[in-house]
């Protein structure tokens, strides 16, 4: 089962951030090979965190709550919330399979929160400058619940437009870039 978990920081938490970062990646490589996407976003200036996504691949609800609630960030207090909604990967790869690679462009995380009947289900049609992309689903996989999306884009405007505004009580637009140790 996959899941999307977005931490979202404090606000005055990036010295305790930045403490723990070996340990965060320290508890992340325990979870390679389950990771399907990963990094921090920023405020608009991009140099600020202020979140950290996580797309993951675990058997069921229970793993996904120990994955969010385990991080050592988490437990340290850093993150003020945490998204953590099941997920699925339309694309059927990981942001290491980005045609794209890592660098170059202005990178984003798009969440939009719906309710009703799914939309924005089938890929846009310019699918070369998609990440990662899917619905946000309930635990039990039946009811969406909106949609995650990780892409290149030349700005956040660009980035909003992918989602259907009527189709979504809130759009939310990040900056983001891939995450890992560098």
């Amino acid at each position: 089962m996959e899941f999307f978990c977005y931490h979202r920081d404090r606000p005055g938490s990036l010295a305790l951030r930045e403490e723990l970062l070996e340990e965060h990646w320290s508890y992340m490589d325990r979870y390679a090979k389950e990771l399907i996407a990963r990094g921090p976003t920023f405020a608009d200036e991009g140099e600020t965190p202020t979140g950290s996504v996580h797309i993951v691949d675990l058997p069921d609800p229970a793993a996904a709550r120990a994955f969010a609630f385990d991080e050592p960030n988490y437990q340290a207090g850093a993150y003020r919330d945490v998204l953590l909604r099941r997920w699925r990967n339309v694309l059927g790869r990981t942001m290491w399979d980005f045609p794209g690679g890592p660098s170059g462009g202005n990178r984003y995380l798009v969440l939009g929160f719906g309710e009703g009947p799914a939309a924005d289900l089938a890929l846009p049609p310019d699918r070369d400058e998609l990440i990662a992309y899917g619905p946000l689903l309930s635990d039990d996989g039946d009811t969406w619940l909106g949609t995650a999306v990780l892409l290149r884009a030349p700005d956040p405007d660009t980035a909003r437009a992918l989602l259907n505004p009527d189709r979504y009580a809130d759009i939310e637009v990040h900056d983001w870039e891939f995450g890992g140790r560098r």
